[in-house]
């Protein structure tokens, strides 16, 4: 068995579900590579999960994917593991200034654009994610939702991230096929940097 010298730590399962599809997809196994995929159960855990894994606990080299909302819990937590200095103030860029979104990027921590459904939704297109959708069984219950008047005449981009956030797993249902739809050039950028760092 290979020892894992790797941790990437990911808000939830559906964010682990697309990393490992992602994966796949090139051919890679992680855990063969010593890559292990944590996810926290949200972002307020970064905290403790870099306590156990990073610096303080097994000193193992750490990455991760959040969310933009969440970048300030990740930066706080990376600097008080003395992983980075100056990363809350998200000015300028540079390992060598400690500032800057970059300097996460450095240290192998990549922020989606709102979040990865976001990301997917707008790298596949909305017509190919409602295919997913409709291969997943559920495209009834999609345009059920366009015609509630809260979301009527909103984007279908919108009613899309909330129909992925409405109903119980389905993030974690449709990650990985949509990673699976996903064009391989057209892969969101922080997906395809984290894995590239790994």
């Amino acid at each position: 068995m290979t020892r894992t010298h790797t941790v990437v730590l990911v808000e939830g399962i559906s964010d682990r579900s697309a990393v490992e599809a992602l994966a796949a997809r090139r051919g890679r196994d992680l855990a063969a590579e010593g890559v292990s995929l944590v996810a926290m159960g949200g972002a307020t855990n970064i905290g403790a999960y870099i306590g156990r894994f990073g610096p303080p606990g097994r000193d193992l080299r750490l990455a991760g994917l959040c969310d933009a909302g969440e970048e300030g819990a990740f930066r706080r937590a990376l600097e008080r593991a003395g992983l980075g200095s100056g990363l809350t103030s998200g000015l300028g860029s540079g390992l060598a200034s400690g500032l800057g979104r970059s300097d996460l990027e450095a240290l192998g921590f990549f922020v989606c654009v709102a979040d990865l459904e976001d990301e997917l939704i707008r790298a596949l297109g909305t017509a190919a994610v409602e295919r997913v959708i409709e291969a997943g069984g559920e495209l009834g219950s999609f345009r059920t939702l366009q015609k509630q008047p809260g979301w009527r005449g909103r984007s279908t981009h919108d009613q899309l991230r909330r129909f992925m956030g409405a109903g119980s797993g389905r993030k974690i249902r449709y990650s990985g096929p949509l990673v699976a739809a996903l064009d391989p050039d057209r892969v969101p950028r922080p997906l395809d940097a984290l894995l590239a760092h790994l």
